[in-house]
């Protein structure tokens, strides 16, 4: 098979790789549906990550199931499947409390962007639907896999409730996602930071009440503005920079909450600062597969249609395509078909 392998920054290759075998009786393999290039895919492609030896690339995918092992009973070849970036056994202690991204034997996928993928701990990360979804719904379920629960885990973490004022900082696919999230939970207001204007518009599609084009204390002070003087209830920070990460605590009102999920990148917080906000803050790499029944449920019912952040189709084989369209943000978030 082919697939996506970084050589340096800037350097992504459609190559020729080994078929992937099952390794372990808990393995399966997949053929690839759909699959893309993630936000987080641009660090080492910047050059803002170490890369090392070249290696594959890729987190997202939904496809069919080709092959299981001895041990894997939850899914069956010929089914269409939605996986998380993280895998995980679901049977752990981190698992069963819901902390899948924490499992005991997790492993990050990194080779999704290939025609056919090994999916590690198979019998606790796959969900399968109920029958092949129409193909109207295949962008949405793959943005499932990884942007959409993750926007889902920003909007829980930054505890989103009925009646409430959210910020999103970032305009990312994460962040559009959690827009989504945040309407989807009740809130009465939307406020996403964005200064892109196609960005805008879909944010404003997916649920956004407002949008405040500023950035660091103009734009703390605008959210300040919108939300007489307080502060927002919930922050959503999808970015992962010192910029976002200070714009968020600081457009929290007191006993509001930050939900973090941007991989932070030379992130300080001050302790004192944190300590006198009375800001309540969580994140780290969302549990997706604990989402993935209701996320899947909730696409296929009509009730969320992130399918949108996907602004650029491309077949594989035009993978380095989709990622320079990403790093010059020609596109929000490029999805790849094989």
């Amino acid at each position: 098979m082919r697939g996506a392998v970084i050589h340096a920054p800037g350097d992504v290759r459609f190559e020729q790789l080994d078929d992937p075998k099952i390794e372990r009786p808990t393995d399966a393999i997949i053929r690839t549906v759909l699959t893309c290039v993630c936000g987080s895919d641009l660090w080492p492609y910047r050059g803002l990550e170490p890369i090392g030896d070249p290696h594959p690339m890729g987190h997202e995918y939904v496809g069919v199931v080709e092959e299981v092992g001895s041990e894997v009973t939850s899914v069956k070849p010929g089914q269409f499947v939605v996986g998380s970036f993280a895998t995980s056994d679901n049977t752990c202690a981190n698992c069963r409390n819901g902390w899948q991204s924490a499992c005991l034997h997790r492993e990050f996928m990194s080779t999704c962007q290939a025609g056919y993928v090994r999916i590690p701990n198979a019998q606790g990360t796959l969900v399968a639907t109920a029958e092949h979804p129409d193909e109207e719904f295949l962008p949405s379920l793959l943005a499932v896999s990884d942007v959409m629960g993750t926007g889902w885990y920003a909007a829980l973490a930054a505890e989103v409730k009925p009646g409430d004022t959210a910020v999103v900082v970032g305009d990312g696919a994460v962040g559009l996602c959690g827009v989504i999230a945040a309407k989807e939970l009740g809130a009465e207001r939307v406020i996403a930071m964005s200064r892109h204007e196609s960005r805008q518009k879909l944010a404003t599609e997916f649920g956004a009440t407002d949008i405040v084009t500023e950035r660091g204390d103009d734009g703390i002070a605008r959210i300040k503005d919108l939300t007489g003087g307080i502060g927002a209830d919930a922050v959503l920070e999808c970015v992962g920079t010192p910029e976002a990460m200070r714009q968020a605590l600081q457009s929290a009102r007191p006993g509001g909450n930050v939900g973090f999920v941007g991989v932070p990148h030379d992130v300080q917080i001050a302790g004192e600062e944190l300590f006198f906000s009375h800001v309540g803050l969580r994140g780290g790499p969302a549990p997706v597969r604990r989402y993935l029944p209701d996320l899947v449920d909730r696409v296929l019912a009509g009730h969320i249609d992130p399918g949108p952040v996907f602004d650029l189709n491309l077949p594989l084989d035009q993978v380095a395509e989709g990622y320079r369209a990403m790093d010059e943000r020609r596109a929000i978030k490029a999805l790849l078909t094989p």
